[in-house]
């Protein structure tokens, strides 16, 4: 089967996000809801075979969050050819994109491959989610193969990719997966982190000031907020973690500003409680309006 998908969002004369382009085909079906737009799989899969599209444009000075219903379950196919779920990002200067789909499960069997290219032109600002689960419950799992490029400026921001299945002894050893089941990243692009002369990050490090906050989701405790203070006025260098945080979790400081945020887990709620950042996220004031399109 082949897809595709579209959604535009802009920002209208009051200040409230419309969108101007909303296209789906099955199983790539777009809803819109007061807190967000929906992705809602209108069929089982995606199966061995299959090519979706998913193509994301955020105009200037508009905000969109997207999210889908539920996780998607990749299936293998009668050939064992593989899946493949492409997704193109375009936020423009001013804009804001949160982009929170519920985790990806490689069933026994199946061969996944997931590919999002990024796009954000200067002054853009990005929360980008993805997670992979080996297996249904009682499955060893399949194969998954995650992709994430993206670009601030014109210039390269972050190449990040990660290829892990099942029934591969390299993929859950030490060097990868270290035994777990499920593997995620969150990558926040935030341009009130930069310094006042725009030439880099306006934090140093993270502390556990955000610990009793709700998370990104609203549904757990949230972690670590940026100290805003500024490179070396924080006494913690930046992406340190403060003594004590439970393992599994990396976070990397990067250009633009930006960070990205990378955890392993047992389980999927586990995987997403690490992957909270609430205190970095702003709640994008246009969508929550629920302005109609």
């Amino acid at each position: 089967m082949k897809a595709s998908a579209a959604l535009v969002a802009e920002r209208g004369a009051d200040g409230t996000t419309r969108l101007p382009v909303q296209r789906s085909q099955a199983p790539l079906i777009l809803r819109r809801t007061a807190e967000a737009v929906y992705l809602v799989g209108g069929a089982a899969g995606p199966l061995g075979g299959d090519v979706l599209e998913l193509r994301i444009e955020v105009r200037e000075g508009a905000a969109l969050r997207l999210r889908t219903a539920a996780a998607a379950v990749a299936l293998p196919g009668r050939d064992g050819r593989e899946s493949l779920l492409s997704v193109t990002i375009t936020v423009a200067a001013g804009a804001r994109l949160e982009y929170l789909p519920e985790p990806t499960i490689a069933a026994g069997g199946a061969r996944h491959r997931t590919d999002i290219r990024v796009d954000l032109a200067a002054g853009a600002a990005l929360v980008l989610r993805d997670e992979v689960i080996l297996g249904r419950h009682g499955e060893r799992g399949g194969a998954c193969r995650t992709r994430l490029r993206a670009d601030l400026a014109g210039r390269p921001l972050l190449r990040h990719e990660l290829d892990v299945s099942g029934t591969d002894e390299v993929s859950l050893g030490p060097a990868v997966l270290a035994g777990h089941r499920t593997a995620g990243s969150l990558l926040c692009v935030e341009p009130e982190w930069a310094e006042p002369d725009g030439t880099g990050p306006g934090w140093a490090g993270l502390d556990r000031a955000g610990l009793d906050r709700a998370g990104l989701d609203g549904t757990g405790p949230g972690w670590a907020g940026l100290d805003r203070a500024g490179p070396g006025r924080a006494g913690r260098p930046i992406g340190e973690l403060p003594s004590g945080y439970e393992p599994g979790v990396t976070v990397m400081p990067l250009a633009g500003p930006a960070v990205l945020v990378n955890a392993l887990a047992g389980d999927a709620l586990t995987l997403r409680r690490r992957l909270c950042l609430q205190a970095l996220v702003p709640a994008p004031a246009q969508v929550r309006s629920g302005a109609r399109g």
